[in-house]
Protein backbone atom coordinates (compact mmCIF):
# COMPACT_ATOMS: atom_id res chain seq x y z
CA UNK A 1 0.00 0.00 0.00
CA UNK A 2 1.21 3.61 -1.11
CA UNK A 3 2.43 5.46 1.95
CA UNK A 4 -0.58 7.87 1.19
CA UNK A 5 -2.73 4.84 1.93
CA UNK A 6 -1.35 3.79 5.26
CA UNK A 7 -2.98 2.95 8.51
CA UNK A 8 -6.14 5.01 8.93
CA UNK A 9 -5.21 4.55 12.56
CA UNK A 10 -2.34 7.11 12.46
CA UNK A 11 -4.15 9.31 9.75
CA UNK A 12 -7.06 9.74 12.87
CA UNK A 13 -4.05 11.20 14.98
CA UNK A 14 -3.79 14.43 12.34
CA UNK A 15 -7.40 14.63 12.21
CA UNK A 16 -7.98 15.04 16.15
CA UNK A 17 -5.20 17.16 16.02
CA UNK A 18 -6.24 19.96 13.28
CA UNK A 19 -9.61 19.64 15.09
CA UNK A 20 -8.00 21.04 18.18
CA UNK A 21 -9.18 17.08 19.96
CA UNK A 22 -8.98 15.16 22.76
CA UNK A 23 -8.56 15.86 27.18
CA UNK A 24 -9.32 16.22 30.68
CA UNK A 25 -12.44 16.03 33.15
CA UNK A 26 -13.05 18.16 36.08
CA UNK A 27 -14.88 17.83 39.39
CA UNK A 28 -18.59 16.40 39.53
CA UNK A 29 -20.19 19.49 39.91
CA UNK A 30 -23.68 20.37 38.63
CA UNK A 31 -24.22 23.73 38.08
CA UNK A 32 -27.86 24.06 37.69
CA UNK A 33 -28.29 27.61 38.93
CA UNK A 34 -25.61 29.08 36.69
CA UNK A 35 -27.53 28.46 33.53
CA UNK A 36 -26.42 30.64 30.65
CA UNK A 37 -28.91 33.78 29.54
CA UNK A 38 -27.67 34.45 26.41
CA UNK A 39 -27.63 32.77 23.27
CA UNK A 40 -26.02 33.03 19.83
CA UNK A 41 -27.95 32.04 16.75
CA UNK A 42 -25.88 30.30 14.01
CA UNK A 43 -26.69 28.84 10.51
CA UNK A 44 -25.02 26.95 7.72
CA UNK A 45 -25.80 24.92 5.15
CA UNK A 46 -26.17 21.86 7.10
CA UNK A 47 -26.80 22.93 10.49
CA UNK A 48 -28.37 25.76 12.07
CA UNK A 49 -29.01 26.69 16.39
CA UNK A 50 -28.41 28.57 19.03
CA UNK A 51 -24.92 28.29 21.34
CA UNK A 52 -25.56 29.06 25.08
CA UNK A 53 -23.30 32.53 25.62
CA UNK A 54 -21.84 34.99 23.25
CA UNK A 55 -19.85 33.20 20.54
CA UNK A 56 -17.95 34.76 17.61
CA UNK A 57 -17.32 32.79 14.18
CA UNK A 58 -13.59 32.28 13.89
CA UNK A 59 -13.35 29.88 11.08
CA UNK A 60 -15.66 29.80 7.84
CA UNK A 61 -13.07 29.34 4.97
CA UNK A 62 -14.86 25.40 4.59
CA UNK A 63 -18.28 24.61 3.41
CA UNK A 64 -18.74 21.67 5.59
CA UNK A 65 -16.82 22.91 8.47
CA UNK A 66 -16.94 25.88 10.91
CA UNK A 67 -14.69 26.77 14.05
CA UNK A 68 -16.92 29.26 16.89
CA UNK A 69 -15.12 30.48 20.16
CA UNK A 70 -16.74 31.65 23.27
CA UNK A 71 -13.66 34.09 24.41
CA UNK A 72 -15.44 34.58 27.52
CA UNK A 73 -15.58 30.91 28.75
CA UNK A 74 -12.84 29.70 26.53
CA UNK A 75 -14.33 27.32 24.99
CA UNK A 76 -14.46 26.52 21.15
CA UNK A 77 -16.36 24.38 18.80
CA UNK A 78 -15.81 22.89 15.80
CA UNK A 79 -19.15 22.11 13.75
CA UNK A 80 -18.92 19.62 10.70
CA UNK A 81 -20.39 17.16 8.51
CA UNK A 82 -19.44 14.03 6.38
CA UNK A 83 -21.04 11.45 5.28
CA UNK A 84 -20.74 8.57 7.16
CA UNK A 85 -20.06 9.96 10.80
CA UNK A 86 -20.06 6.34 12.78
CA UNK A 87 -17.45 5.37 10.37
CA UNK A 88 -15.46 8.31 11.84
CA UNK A 89 -16.59 7.13 15.29
CA UNK A 90 -15.64 3.67 14.73
CA UNK A 91 -11.94 4.66 14.36
CA UNK A 92 -12.07 7.13 17.07
CA UNK A 93 -13.35 4.04 19.35
CA UNK A 94 -9.89 2.67 19.19
CA UNK A 95 -8.21 5.81 20.02
CA UNK A 96 -9.85 5.37 23.63
CA UNK A 97 -13.30 7.69 22.67
CA UNK A 98 -15.94 5.32 23.71
CA UNK A 99 -18.92 4.46 25.66
CA UNK A 100 -21.29 7.45 24.60
CA UNK A 101 -24.10 9.10 26.30
CA UNK A 102 -27.54 8.66 24.20
CA UNK A 103 -29.86 11.53 24.09
CA UNK A 104 -32.48 12.01 21.64
CA UNK A 105 -33.80 15.54 21.04
CA UNK A 106 -36.25 17.04 18.25
CA UNK A 107 -36.47 13.06 17.59
CA UNK A 108 -32.83 13.15 16.19
CA UNK A 109 -30.70 10.22 17.94
CA UNK A 110 -27.11 11.81 19.74
CA UNK A 111 -24.09 9.68 20.59
CA UNK A 112 -22.60 11.78 23.12
CA UNK A 113 -18.67 10.96 24.08
CA UNK A 114 -16.43 12.93 26.49
CA UNK A 115 -12.70 12.62 26.32
CA UNK A 116 -9.36 13.94 27.12
CA UNK A 117 -6.31 15.34 25.58
CA UNK A 118 -3.43 17.25 26.76
CA UNK A 119 -3.14 20.81 25.71
CA UNK A 120 -0.80 21.49 22.74
CA UNK A 121 2.42 18.89 21.68
CA UNK A 122 3.94 18.27 24.65
CA UNK A 123 2.82 14.77 26.37
CA UNK A 124 4.40 15.78 29.44
CA UNK A 125 2.11 19.20 30.21
CA UNK A 126 -0.34 19.25 32.88
CA UNK A 127 -2.59 21.22 30.95
CA UNK A 128 -5.47 19.42 29.99
CA UNK A 129 -8.47 19.92 27.64
CA UNK A 130 -12.15 18.94 28.39
CA UNK A 131 -13.78 17.68 25.37
CA UNK A 132 -17.16 16.61 24.10
CA UNK A 133 -17.99 15.32 21.13
CA UNK A 134 -21.57 14.99 20.03
CA UNK A 135 -22.16 12.77 16.54
CA UNK A 136 -25.64 12.22 15.02
CA UNK A 137 -26.23 9.71 11.94
CA UNK A 138 -29.00 10.79 9.18
CA UNK A 139 -30.04 9.08 6.72
CA UNK A 140 -27.76 10.65 4.22
CA UNK A 141 -24.70 11.94 6.24
CA UNK A 142 -23.54 12.60 9.66
CA UNK A 143 -22.92 15.83 11.60
CA UNK A 144 -20.62 16.18 14.24
CA UNK A 145 -19.77 18.47 17.11
CA UNK A 146 -16.77 18.87 18.92
CA UNK A 147 -16.61 21.25 21.78
CA UNK A 148 -12.79 22.07 23.46
CA UNK A 149 -13.12 23.57 26.44
CA UNK A 150 -9.53 25.22 27.26
CA UNK A 151 -7.40 24.22 30.47
CA UNK A 152 -7.89 27.94 31.67
CA UNK A 153 -11.86 27.59 31.46
CA UNK A 154 -13.34 28.02 34.40
CA UNK A 155 -16.59 25.44 32.97
CA UNK A 156 -16.62 22.38 34.88
CA UNK A 157 -16.14 19.58 33.13
CA UNK A 158 -16.89 15.74 33.87
CA UNK A 159 -17.46 12.68 31.77
CA UNK A 160 -20.63 12.32 32.37
CA UNK A 161 -23.64 14.52 31.90
CA UNK A 162 -24.11 16.07 35.05
CA UNK A 163 -21.20 18.62 34.59
CA UNK A 164 -22.03 22.33 33.91
CA UNK A 165 -19.62 21.85 30.37
CA UNK A 166 -23.10 19.47 29.51
CA UNK A 167 -26.04 21.06 31.25
CA UNK A 168 -25.29 24.38 30.79
CA UNK A 169 -23.75 24.50 27.24
CA UNK A 170 -24.06 20.98 25.25
CA UNK A 171 -27.83 20.12 26.16
CA UNK A 172 -29.03 23.48 25.30
CA UNK A 173 -27.07 23.51 21.58
CA UNK A 174 -28.57 20.03 20.73
CA UNK A 175 -31.96 21.05 21.72
CA UNK A 176 -32.01 24.29 19.53
CA UNK A 177 -30.79 22.60 16.29
CA UNK A 178 -32.28 21.85 12.99
CA UNK A 179 -29.90 19.55 10.92
CA UNK A 180 -30.50 19.78 6.73
CA UNK A 181 -29.14 17.54 4.06
CA UNK A 182 -26.98 18.69 1.80
CA UNK A 183 -25.31 18.07 -1.01
CA UNK A 184 -21.85 17.36 -2.21
CA UNK A 185 -21.26 16.20 1.36
CA UNK A 186 -17.85 15.37 1.86
CA UNK A 187 -16.95 11.31 1.80
CA UNK A 188 -15.21 10.06 4.92
CA UNK A 189 -12.84 7.98 2.71
CA UNK A 190 -11.77 11.35 0.45
CA UNK A 191 -11.16 12.97 3.80
CA UNK A 192 -8.60 10.30 4.75
CA UNK A 193 -7.38 10.44 0.90
CA UNK A 194 -8.09 6.80 0.09
CA UNK A 195 -10.56 5.24 -2.22
CA UNK A 196 -13.64 3.46 -1.49
CA UNK A 197 -12.22 0.27 -1.49
CA UNK A 198 -9.17 1.22 0.69
CA UNK A 199 -11.16 2.77 3.19
CA UNK A 200 -13.20 -0.56 2.92
CA UNK A 201 -10.19 -2.53 3.88
CA UNK A 202 -9.29 -0.39 6.77
CA UNK A 203 -12.65 -0.20 8.20
CA UNK A 204 -12.32 -3.81 7.99
CA UNK A 205 -9.07 -3.49 10.19
CA UNK A 206 -10.42 -1.09 12.57
CA UNK A 207 -13.99 -3.65 12.70
CA UNK A 208 -11.30 -6.57 14.10
CA UNK A 209 -9.43 -4.49 16.74
CA UNK A 210 -12.49 -3.91 18.39
CA UNK A 211 -13.80 -7.27 17.77
CA UNK A 212 -10.60 -7.85 19.91
CA UNK A 213 -7.97 -8.68 17.36
CA UNK A 214 -5.78 -6.58 18.66
CA UNK A 215 -3.05 -8.49 16.69
CA UNK A 216 -4.56 -7.50 13.27
CA UNK A 217 -3.40 -3.71 13.87
CA UNK A 218 0.12 -5.61 14.06
CA UNK A 219 -0.26 -7.62 10.84
CA UNK A 220 -1.02 -4.49 8.93
CA UNK A 221 1.75 -2.56 10.35
CA UNK A 222 4.36 -5.37 9.90
CA UNK A 223 2.74 -5.73 5.86
CA UNK A 224 2.97 -1.77 5.42
CA UNK A 225 6.65 -1.75 6.98
CA UNK A 226 7.69 -4.81 4.69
Amino acid sequence: MENKNFIIIAVVVVIIAVLGVIFATGMLNNNDGNKITQTTPFKTDFMEGSFAGKVDLVNDSEKFMHSYEDKENKITYNISTVDDSNALMDIYYIQGVMNPEKRNFNGQDWNIYFTQAVQGNDTNSTDTMNIVICQAQGEKQGYLIYMIIDSKSKVNATQNTYGESYTNFVEPLLKSLTLKESKNVPKINEEFGLTEDQFAEQMELVNQVKAGNTSALQQQEEATAG
